[in-house]
């Protein structure tokens, strides 16, 4: 469908935005890639073939007799034995020396009667965010070419957890976002439209709302109910919509006596269509201003939970829980080099792609 000559030169005056237009790009290769963190860092293949069929352990549960072990139990696949099985096609010998084989099985070398060679497909990166890496030394290790950017306090992958860790901050930060800028901006509407007792109303609910002390509730909620994402992301949500309602309110107090407005209503045209439909826009600018804020709040208020231990379950990829690890462990600077430029990066690119689309709803802001 085509856009209206008004969203052309919107998107016109984004992309003249050289900043923000090569931001959104960079970030949206980035997020699109975390998207596919299963494909990226797992420590289950992408694709196995054993015996001529077809396995997709990232989808699906296998048990270790699957490939022709002993256990019912899911298979381990990183685990020598199983890698050899797989190789194999399911010989015996591979309990009694699996390393050799497989070096064989690889050198091309190995002959057996009846061997039915199989391979798998695996991610790029072989570590899921919460695998255990098998490494000799106390951790936290330094980066080398198994681990590219180290392992943290408990032998973790740490480029791992940080592809996993971006995706969930980012899709937690665009649910909370959605969500509570819809409510701020609804409550705004009505506030600043409607006005007199209803907006007195409203004022004095958000005066006791705001000053509620949020993080105390979190920790009360958390210990009352479980950590778990989706009640983190209701309970930043209830703590955030009112960021928006200030900014609304003012622009439809200063619009609802504008001629426009009067013209409409004397019209008979319906109050959620003047609100929603000609108000509103004019309100756009003066709310994205704040959207940057909004954005950089939700990521840092998650960062700070998990730093305090009291955000997302500890078993999740957390960004947060890694800057926690580089401040107990300031002997592994790479934790630290890592936790920084990865916030920095991310919020960089959504301040410089959220001003863009900011400058690009303000009809006074042209570029050359």
């Amino acid at each position: 469908m085509a856009m209206s000559p008004l969203n052309q030169r919107r998107w016109r005056n984004f992309r003249r935005n050289g900043r923000a237009f090569w931001s959104l790009i960079l970030f949206s290769i980035l997020f699109g890639l975390s998207l596919f963190a299963e494909f990226l860092a797992n420590d289950k293949p992408i694709l196995v073939n054993y015996r001529g069929e077809y396995f997709t352990p990232i989808f699906n549960f296998y048990p270790e007799t699957a490939f022709g072990g002993d256990f019912q139990t899911e298979a381990i696949y990183r685990d020598p034995e199983v890698k050899c099985l797989i190789a194999s096609g399911g010989l015996e010998d591979c309990f009694d020396e699996p390393d050799e084989m497989l070096e064989q099985i690889s050198a091309g070398t190995f002959e057996a009667d009846g061997f039915d060679k199989g391979w798998a497909i695996w991610p790029l990166i072989p570590y899921s965010f919460n695998t255990t890496v098998d490494r000799p030394g106390a951790a936290p290790l330094p980066p080398n070419s198994q681990n590219w950017l180290g392992t943290d306090d408990t032998k973790r992958d740490v480029l791992a957890r940080v592809i996993h860790g971006f995706r969930l901050s980012i899709l937690f930060t665009l649910v909370v976002t959605g969500v509570a800028s819809v409510i701020g901006v609804l409550a705004g509407a009505i506030q600043g439209f409607f006005g007199g007792w209803v907006d007195l109303v409203f004022q004095r609910i958000i005066e006791i709302w705001s000053s509620t002390p949020s993080l105390y509730v979190i920790i009360i909620m958390f210990a009352i109910l479980g950590r778990s994402f989706w009640l983190l992301v209701a309970l930043m949500i209830l703590f955030s919509w009112t960021g928006l309602v200030g900014v609304v309110r003012a622009e439809f107090l200063r619009a609802r006596n504008l001629e426009y407005v009067r013209a409409a209503k004397a019209l008979g045209v319906g109050n959620m269509t003047i609100m929603f439909r000609h108000m509103l826009p004019n309100a756009m600018v003066a709310t994205l201003t704040f959207m940057p804020f909004i954005v950089t709040g939700t990521i840092g208020g998650l960062a700070s939970l998990d730093f305090l231990g009291f955000g997302l379950p500890s078993s999740a990829p957390s960004l947060g829980e890694l800057t926690l690890q580089a401040k107990q462990n300031l002997q592994a600077p790479w934790l630290a080099f890592t936790a920084f430029f990865t916030f920095a990066i991310m919020l960089s690119l959504l301040v410089f792609i959220f001003e863009g689309v900011r400058d690009a709803f303000d009809p006074r802001k042209t570029f050359s």
